[in-house]
């Protein structure tokens, strides 16, 4: 099947989100994390237009191309559901769809699925991190990071990853990624903010909240070695305490399934043709 061009769009208002839409079909809205954009959910994957879904992603606030938050406004997870909240109402309109998110997206995504179960044929949770308050040597590593970007730009937030010591075997990859990713924010002095308040706000008041999640759910984890940001038993609590929730990961040795577009793809593509769509 051939897949159209990306379709971009602006949803106006305060801040202007910047998005794209790939493909006709069942509506899929995937969000991405934290100093990531849109492109980091599938990597640039077309699985799921050729399987007839529409593909919808979008850069949150200060990323991307998308604007900063507006003034005392600030980039808590109460302000990332509201914006994917807009994003549903303006692309989606009426109607159920599949919505999915890595790390920080995962959390937004959950948070909407909270507030609105009624919306969700299905969620997907990818490299889930938040479980409970963090701890001051978290923040302090978040706020270094911000230090290291507003300070030294896209290499200086490179030479504080590559400082926290990586696993040899993993280090080009994970660098490489790091400054692919950090380049291609036209904001970072905003995205700086947003790497000190995001991880200061919470998704849920606690994962208790996820037992009360009544939404078929697939939680896709990574091991840690290749991926210690986003702890394998982080993924596991969550996918114990949704309903039903099936957990899926990469094996041992392997790059990162949530790193593996294709392959991440296909698994939602599975997923979602064994739920009740539209």
């Amino acid at each position: 099947m051939a897949v159209p061009e990306p379709r971009p769009f602006e949803l106006a208002g305060a801040p202007l989100l910047r998005g794209e839409a790939l493909g006709d079909g069942s509506p899929v809205v995937l969000c991405h994390g934290i100093t990531a954009t849109r492109r980091y959910v599938v990597h640039g994957s077309k699985l799921l237009p050729r399987r007839g879904y529409e593909l919808i992603t979008y850069d949150a606030r200060a990323h991307g191309e998308s604007d900063p938050a507006p003034d005392g406004e600030g980039y808590g997870y109460e302000r990332l559901v509201a914006d994917l909240k807009r994003v549903v109402e303006e692309r989606v309109g009426e109607g159920r769809l599949l919505m999915g998110g890595h790390s920080m997206g995962a959390h937004t995504a959950v948070a909407y699925a909270l507030e609105h179960p009624d919306r969700l044929a299905g969620l997907v949770v990818v490299g889930p991190v938040y479980n409970g308050p963090p701890s001051e040597e978290t923040l302090a590593y978040w706020d270094g990071l911000a230090d290291a970007l507003e300070e030294d730009g896209v290499e200086g937030f490179v030479a504080y990853i590559d400082a926290q010591g990586p696993d040899p075997e993993w280090r080009d990859t994970i660098l490489r990624i790091t400054r692919e990713r950090i380049s291609a924010h036209r904001h970072p002095e905003a995205l700086a903010q947003a790497l000190r308040e995001v991880p200061r706000s919470a998704p849920v008041d606690s994962l208790t909240e996820l037992e009360f999640l009544d939404v078929p759910t697939l939680v896709v984890a990574s091991h840690d070695v290749a991926d210690p940001g986003h702890p394998y038993s982080v993924a596991e609590a969550y996918a114990a305490r949704i309903p039903g929730a099936r957990l899926i990961s990469e094996e041992e040795g392997e790059p990162p399934l949530a790193r593996q577009g294709g392959k991440l793809s296909r698994e939602i593509a599975e997923f979602a043709s064994l739920i009740s769509y539209p």
